[in-house]
């Protein structure tokens, strides 16, 4: 049986973002204890020197199909919790790590502009301006274009940190050592990555070919490599010399802003313009014409697999992307049978389950919001109940939750995504 002491791992989210919820109850008690995971512990300080020259972009954008029926458009993946701590959404996960190396008056969150208030409402310790709101997903180059663009604007000398919203580090001490590591290097002029040393044969991540090691303890990125099939995976691994892309970068701004030009022309040139109109105070306004004309193209592909010199820091902090529900369960707290589930569940002789259920709350005894999950004799399931949608699938095939997601749009339902 689960421990019925343990968090529900819905609370924190849907307090923050009750308005995009339908027929939400949450009591708004509840958010200001999950706000308080964003502040680093110990006393209040201002950010140091070295500190104040130091930003992060998080992007935060999404679609909301990995996880439905919990993530939909208007809640994607990075405002589930769906790793180790029950009550912590992604995203809040994310932003409280990278404020152990980045005030958080420097931090900005790239996301769209359908999700821009309730990231505001899940963040209120970022200043507001912070959040970018891309009117159009024109994928990561053009994301970190103008949000490095904005930076510069306020800081030319900044040492920039990108990574993503909807990621977990379970070695969180390890996790603020590599990203040290990799600002430094970058604050020496040498654009920088993290590769997450690898635990297994992946077939859903990108490598990195690690070469020569350097004097500042990194190594030479000799290459990038798309996804693999099973077979070169296997033996990539078991040459010791690749790493899994993260998507995670550091660079001095201005020296991000060079490369873009170098290697995407087009894309600096929509960045001068916005700068123009920023310095005319109509960014807001020439954002919506510029931005959708940018070209989709990943930073990877359009700028890092191009550069020359080019360093990457090995990472061993148990990192995962929590790219399904697989994945959620794998980095989820667990009772003594390997299940993860939220309080008030009853499981009985069953193991290794993933349970979620992310129903907007009602007051006890009224309709369907007192209804209880029960798992009898059952194993390697993944629950999932929200207010109007159930999903029951084998854990195994977590990434058929896409064609749960492409039926209901060929059938118009599109309330349902």
């Amino acid at each position: 049986m689960l421990d019925p002491e343990v968090f529900d791992w819905r609370d924190a989210t849907l307090c923050a973002i009750n308005s995009r919820m339908p027929n939400s109850s949450v009591r708004s008690s509840s958010l200001s204890s999950q706000t308080s995971l964003g502040a680093p512990s110990g006393p209040a300080s201002g950010p140091s020197s070295e500190q104040s020259q130091r930003y992060a972009i998080i992007m935060a954008g999404g679609s909301g199909t990995r996880f439905w029926p919990a993530s939909r458009t208007a809640v994607p993946k990075q405002f589930l919790s769906l790793g180790p701590n029950p009550m912590e959404p992604l995203l809040v996960g994310t932003v409280r790590r990278i404020r152990e190396v980045v005030p958080a008056s420097n931090i900005l969150i790239a996301t769209g502009t359908h999700l821009a208030d309730a990231t505001r409402r899940l963040l209120p310790e970022l200043p507001p301006d912070n959040i970018l709101a891309e009117p159009t997903p024109r994928n990561t180059a053009p994301c970190i274009a103008w949000a490095n663009a904005v930076i510069r604007r306020r800081a030319p000398n900044a040492a920039v940190a990108v990574l993503s919203a909807d990621h977990v580090a379970q070695d969180e001490a390890a996790f603020v050592c590599a990203i040290e590591q990799a600002l430094s290097i970058a604050e020496s002029g040498v654009i920088t990555t993290i590769g997450i040393v690898p635990t297994r044969p992946e077939t859903g991540y990108g490598y990195i070919e690690k070469g020569s090691l350097r004097a500042d303890g990194a190594y030479d990125a000799v290459r990038f490599v798309e996804k693999p099939n099973l077979e070169t995976a296997i033996q990539m691994v078991a040459s010791d010399r690749f790493l899994w892309n993260a998507g995670v970068f550091f660079f001095r701004a201005q020296q991000m802003a060079d490369a873009i030009r170098t290697h995407l022309p087009l894309l600096a040139d929509g960045v001068d313009a916005l700068d123009a109109a920023a310095e005319a105070g109509e960014e807001s306004e020439a954002l919506c014409g510029l931005f959708p004309t940018f070209p989709s193209v990943s930073i990877d592909v359009g700028v890092m697999e191009k550069i020359s010199s080019l360093a990457v820091v090995p990472g061993s902090f148990g990192w995962s992307d929590v790219g399904t529900w697989q994945t959620a369960w794998e980095v989820g707290c667990k009772d003594e049978h390997g299940n993860v589930a939220p309080r008030g569940s009853i499981v009985v002789g069953s193991s290794g389950n993933m349970v979620a259920d992310w129903r907007t709350r009602e007051p006890a005894g009224e309709g369907f919001g007192n209804r209880v999950v029960a798992l009898v004799g059952v194993k390697d399931l993944v629950v999932v109940q929200t207010d109007d949608a159930l999903l029951v699938m084998p854990r195994e095939r977590s990434q058929d939750v896409r064609l749960v997601v492409e039926s209901l749009r060929e059938r118009g339902m599109v309330e349902k995504l």
